[in-house]
């Protein structure tokens, strides 16, 4: 019987031998390149020079992570370095060093992503590189877990991660800052702005805050090293700097500042998630607070992240604070805000946080082009680098400087504050707050008089808030209807804008001794028109409510004017102007009633309610009455009907012709749209409520100067009447009445 060939055991020694060629060529295909660098940390061993840095690599348990893959860079601090350091802190060597110390210069060392030093000037924007608009980058080290005392209780405690917020996936992580030729020349920086900071220190084009770049892009596998020749810690946040500040007690600059900030824009919040996350993190199970700062400030002093409006923005800019020191804080504080006030808690919120903003700019503040920087307000700095300054530092998250005189905020030094902080006037305060007039009147660069009305008088007259509600109601004291949202907050509204005005030379300085006529509201947006006489005023509403307004009290002297206050509110009358006219015309030996007459008998006057076809209430208007002399010349023009020859009117003519000439005079006769006074405030062409024969628009001159106000023809050059003072300036709902010297005349 023949045996069968076993054929595998001439296969098996092929397989291994093919195997064995495969595996040589695979590893000879895949090896890692003779020309590749080492990773970071043998690359720091090769170099020589970094034996103190490596031994606290490995303190920190980043020996591993910086011996493998990745993609970072690393801010290495030379041996020369250690040596300045430990002098400095007065050790021996670096066993000195613990391990929580080793690990924050570590981590702090190191940079997310591999930048070469060309590309740290650089922006990593989302939508790409922006050349030369970046001085910070973001490092490997967060704070975390901090244990504290608040108000006497022991708290675990994070730190908010965005302003006004927390956002979960992201540790806080603190950037560190350094200077480059590149960046400060895209920005019109120079040696003046890094030594600003730091006094006797070398700029060299490349620094790392104080120190300085010795050898750039020392290529790793796992990234870049820069030599640096300055140990750095990871400085404290703007928070941190303030707190560590208040921790000196008798010592402290800023405890004052520190204090008002923690106490009134802090909250701590249980969170439970972050909880959780520390018992896993820690195995202890202590409830964890995050620390809030107040969503209406202009950002959160304990952030390291910037805005976050992109996610790498904190590469290109970072948050200022100008914190004024103890000294000038307190009398700012005793004489300022707490003028009407009894002590600091009494304060609303709404004054902490517009405080705080004054002093917190959303950009870092480089010394030189300060000016060219606001404030949370929108207001520039009011500050001189050069002698207010007693403090600087570059912090974590941005830029922090003590100076020795508090920002001169315009909501504390205009007419605006004679309100804002006082208690009894919060109701005009409020509404205030909630329109445009709050920047109105604070604009310190514009002089306005401010006639203000207590809590105790709106209230006497109907007007309140509801804070159950949110909303403004007004219940009138003579009929006991109330109204309540928009309807109410914009009478108000209107009481209060014609409560200001404008002047700019001083005109209402005397107002207790002199007489005249002003209109109220900004110079770009005009109110309405008063009247003032040695302290008395009158509006519209006022006159037809048979009322006056009093000055009383002292006036407060602000920096942008004065403000008065009143024992009666700038009422406005829902009268129509028809029925003003026809008060005018029926006093005895009126110059107005030749023109009434005409009016009142025509088809765009309703004698019922006295109201003229197309003016509307509300609406601002002109109304140029021609005296009885005027109104004869008319007729006897044929532009009135009446007996030309004899120039006696006939009011009420039943020919159509006739009945469409008064109808068109008088509408030529009202301007639209405009209030126009002998204050040289309106001049120009205005449209008035006649339409000509297709339908157009028709228009009226007005020449008005201080004292003097003319009103011409369009059409006719020869034609034009001049206002009589005595006997114009009448006030009407958001119209003046005049009357003057000849009628106007237009041509088709």
């Amino acid at each position: 019987m023949k045996r069968k060939f076993n054929y595998y055991l001439l296969i098996l020694p092929l397989l291994a031998l093919f195997s064995s060629c495969s595996r040589d060529v695979f590893d000879e295909y895949y090896a890692r390149p003779d020309y590749l660098e080492n990773p970071i940390y043998q690359r720091l061993d090769e170099l020589g020079n970094f034996k103190n840095f490596r031994t606290l690599i490995e303190k920190a348990g980043y020996k591993d992570i910086l011996s493998k893959s990745g993609y970072w860079t690393m801010f290495a601090p030379n041996d020369e370095a250690f040596a300045a350091y430990f002098q400095e802190k007065g050790i021996s060597d670096v066993t000195k060093i613990d391990d929580v110390t080793a690990a924050k210069i570590v981590r702090y060392a190191l940079v997310y992503n591999a930048f070469r030093e060309d590309q740290l000037s650089d922006y990593q924007s989302s939508q790409g590189w922006v050349l030369d608009n970046a001085f910070r980058r973001r490092t490997a080290f967060y704070d975390g877990y901090q244990n504290k005392i608040v108000n006497g209780t022991p708290m675990v405690v994070v730190d908010a991660n965005r302003n006004g917020g927390y956002f979960f996936a992201d540790n806080n992580n603190k950037y560190v800052t350094y200077f480059t030729d590149e960046y400060f020349t895209a920005k019109n920086l120079s040696s003046f702005d890094f030594n600003y900071f730091y006094s006797g220190k070398e700029y060299t084009g490349f620094n790392l805050f104080d120190g300085s770049v010795k050898q750039a892009d020392i290529i790793a596998e796992n990234g870049i090293i820069h030599e640096v020749n300055k140990v750095v810690l990871p400085p404290l946040s703007i928070a941190q700097y303030l707190e560590e500040d208040n921790a000196k007690g008798a010592n402290s600059k800023y405890s004052e500042f520190y204090k008002m900030l923690e106490e009134h824009l802090v909250t701590y919040q249980f969170n439970e998630t972050v909880s959780a996350s520390y018992k896993n993190f820690t195995g202890k199970s202590d409830d964890v607070y995050i620390k809030f700062y107040n969503s209406g400030l202009a950002f959160s002093p304990n952030s390291e992240n910037y805005l976050k409006e992109m996610d790498n923005d904190g590469q290109s800019d970072a948050f200022t604070m100008i914190a004024p020191s103890n000294a000038a804080l307190e009398p700012f504080v005793r004489d300022v805000l707490l003028k009407h006030y009894p002590s600091v808690d009494k304060l609303p919120l709404y004054v902490f946080q517009d405080f705080f903003n004054a002093h917190m700019v959303q950009n870092a503040v480089w010394p030189s082009i300060a000016a060219s920087y606001t404030n949370g307000l929108d207001e520039d700095l009011r500050f001189d680098f050069n002698a207010n300054i007693i403090d600087k530092k570059i912090l974590s998250n941005g830029f922090f400087y003590g100076s020795d005189i508090v920002q001169k905020s315009n909501l504390f030094y205009s007419v605006y504050t004679s309100a804002y902080l006082d208690p009894a006037f919060t109701l005009a305060t409020r509404l205030y707050n909630s329109t445009e007039i709050k920047q109105m009147i604070s604009n310190i660069r514009n002089k306005y008089v401010l006639f203000l009305p207590s809590d105790t008088l709106l209230r006497s007259l109907g007007y309140n808030y509801d804070i159950n509600s949110s909303q403004w109601v007004y219940t009138n004291p003579a009929t006991g209807l109330s109204v309540s949202g928009g309807a109410a907050s914009s009478r108000l509204y209107r009481i209060l804008y014609n409560s200001i005005v404008a002047t700019p030379n001083g005109e209402l300085d005397n107002i207790r001794t002199t007489s005249g006529i002003i209109r109220s509201g900004d110079l770009d947006f005009p109110g309405e028109y008063l009247k003032w006489n040695n302290g008395k005023i009158s509006t519209a509403g006022t006159e037809a409510m048979g009322n006056v307004i009093n000055i009383v009290g002292a006036a407060d002297v602000q920096q942008n004017g004065v403000t008065y206050y009143i024992d009666n509110i700038f009422e406005f009358t829902d009268r129509p102007q028809g029925l003003e006219i026809k008060e005018l015309a029926e006093a005895p030996g009126s110059q107005f009633s030749s023109f009434f007459n005409y009016l009142k008998n025509s088809t765009v006057y309703n004698t019922t309610t006295g109201a003229i076809r197309g003016v509307s209430l509300g609406t601002s208007y002109t109304f140029i009455v021609p005296n009885n002399d005027a109104i004869t010349q008319a007729v006897r023009d044929g532009v009135l009907p009446g007996t030309p020859s004899t120039g006696v009117p006939n009011y009420t003519p039943t020919f159509l012709p006739d009945i469409d000439k008064i109808a068109d005079f008088i509408s030529y006769h009202i301007l639209v749209n405009a209030t126009a006074s002998d204050d040289g405030l309106v001049t120009g062409q205005f449209e008035t409520l006649r339409k000509d024969g297709l339908g157009e628009k028709t228009y009226i001159q007005i020449q008005s100067s201080p004292g003097t106000l003319v009103f011409k023809s369009i059409t006719d050059s020869d034609s034009s009447a001049n206002y009589i003072k005595a006997s114009s300036n009448n006030l009407a709902d958001r119209s003046l009445i005049h009357l003057v010297d000849n009628y106007i005349k237009f041509s088709e």
